[in-house]
């Protein structure tokens, strides 16, 4: 099980930018072409932002928003936004500042259409998809071919053909700051290190494929239709010279269709399909900061839960499935959001004053508890249950001093309350350690009395009565 909160937690704050403007042409293209790829949620997520970065005010929201707005729990925010990164629609920005971990995210507008089709990686997981003829309709309507041009001759004019410039005094502009120019997105983010070029180069004569055939663009499609089809280098080679033409040009469309044919004569005549590989990039961060552990104790899977889920969906929990009222809802949102508390710690604090009250979460008791909390610079749902087991007594003089006096008359008619399972621990480590003192008395005590029971007899040996040796000593 993986410890996404090291990634992401539902405190952490967002910003949200839009580098580049987004239209309704867009969202068709986000919707019709990019949703198939990866799904609902990934997409409902990209809108979400969308329409939060388009606010007129730029003020910080956290993660904890997404969640309520969009009803996922942070794992699953966690998974959207590495599909968004992956298929190039979003990028993200990290910054760690004294413990406040704080995230950009740019949401950036998909590829045009021609470009999207072009590319073989795109073209064929969304072939693979929707299936051939939903997929030809598809390129039918967002790749338009117009009348041909060929046998026309252009006379469009330039600017220099229409204006001339005029001598005048112009201002200087030295100082100015210039423009951060930003280039939109053209093609999908795909790692091309990862192919081994000097292999393919290797196996590659001079005669056969010149050097100047592999040009950048060429060596980028290669490279994906690789990724695409599982071809290693060597099998690329016997790709490339059959992509060749008689100028000894690699054109994008010929090496396209001899990847295809070679896939179709050594591996298989169905289309490659693409699958997500969520868990693989969840693990792989993971195992940055820790190693993976195989078993896990019942404590570390609750910690787990208690940092990974909403507080909405750990009071349906505690309540069988019941859904929350409303009151209950704000006093937990307001810990998150008003008090800026850590999502594992309100977790640990709601589970621990339902269990210790009868089911019931009253605001002060809760407040008084949390402030602590706060004061003692608790941050994880594990530092949260120490101090709950070290504080108890303290605690339940709280609660007691909150109880009208007919409610202490009810409660103690001498029946058990419930308790959170991890803090039982302290109590059953507490009852060890007297366990531990009373064995030691016991033996203690035998002990004295068998070297008392020894001497004894060799006084009696010797001759000698008790009281001889008493006086002999005061002497």
């Amino acid at each position: 099980m993986v410890h996404l909160y090291k990634e992401i937690q539902p405190v952490d704050r967002l910003s949200i930018r839009m580098p580049f403007p987004v239209s309704s042409y867009d969202r068709q293209l986000i919707t019709l072409l990019y949703q198939p790829l990866i799904g609902v949620e990934p997409i409902s997520l990209y809108f979400m932002l969308w329409a939060e970065g388009e606010s007129a005010t730029e003020a910080e929201i956290s993660h904890y928003h997404l969640m309520n707005s969009l009803d996922m729990p942070i794992a699953k925010i966690f998974e959207s936004r590495i599909a968004l990164e992956a298929i190039g629609l979003m990028r993200t920005w990290r910054k760690d500042s004294e413990g406040v971990r704080s995230f950009m995210y740019d949401v950036l507008p998909p590829l045009e259409a021609s470009a999207f089709f072009n590319d073989p990686l795109l073209s064929m997981f969304l072939f693979s998809k929707i299936g051939e003829q939903a997929y030809r309709q598809l390129r039918q309507r967002f790749v338009q071919k117009g009348p041909s041009n060929d046998g026309y001759q252009e006379v469009s004019r330039t600017f220099t053909d229409v204006y001339r410039p005029v001598q005048h005094h112009l201002p200087s502009f030295a100082n100015e700051q210039t423009v951060e120019e930003k280039e939109k997105p053209k093609e999908l983010p795909f790692n091309y290190e990862d192919f081994d070029f000097s292999l393919l180069r290797a196996g590659l004569s001079e005669q056969l494929v010149p050097s100047s055939a592999l040009t950048a663009e060429a060596n980028a499609t290669i490279a994906k239709l690789a990724f695409l089809y599982n071809l290693t280098p060597l099998d690329m080679q016997k790709v490339v010279m059959l992509a060749l033409d008689d100028h000894m040009i690699l054109s994008e469309s010929r090496l396209k269709k001899s990847a295809a044919d070679y896939y179709k004569l050594t591996v298989s005549t169905e289309p490659p399909a693409m699958q997500h590989a969520f868990q693989s990039v969840v693990k792989e961060v993971e195992k940055k900061s820790t190693k993976e552990q195989v078993v896990q104790s019942k404590e570390e899977l609750l910690i787990h839960y208690l940092e990974t889920t909403a507080p909405i969906d750990v009071l349906r929990d505690i309540a069988d499935g019941k859904e929350p009222i409303p009151a209950d809802i704000q006093l937990a949102q307001n810990l998150v959001l008003q008090y800026q508390m850590p999502i594992g710690v309100v977790n640990a604090l709601l589970q621990y004053v339902l269990l210790r009250t009868d089911m019931k979460l009253t605001k002060n008791y809760v407040e008084k508890i949390a402030s602590h909390w706060m004061r003692k610079g608790v941050k994880t749902a594990k530092e949260a249950m120490d101090l709950a087991r070290k504080e108890h007594k303290q605690y339940m003089e709280w609660k007691t001093a909150e109880q009208k006096p007919v409610a202490k008359k009810r409660y103690s008619g001498g029946r058990e309350e419930k308790v959170p399972d991890w803090f039982n621990k302290n109590k059953e480590k507490k009852q060890k350690k007297e366990v531990t003192i009373k064995e030691t008395s016991k033996e203690a005590v035998k002990s004295n009395t068998d070297f008392e029971e020894e001497r004894r007899k060799i006084l009696e040996k010797l001759g000698i009565e008790e009281g001889q040796v008493d006086s002999h000593g005061t002497d």
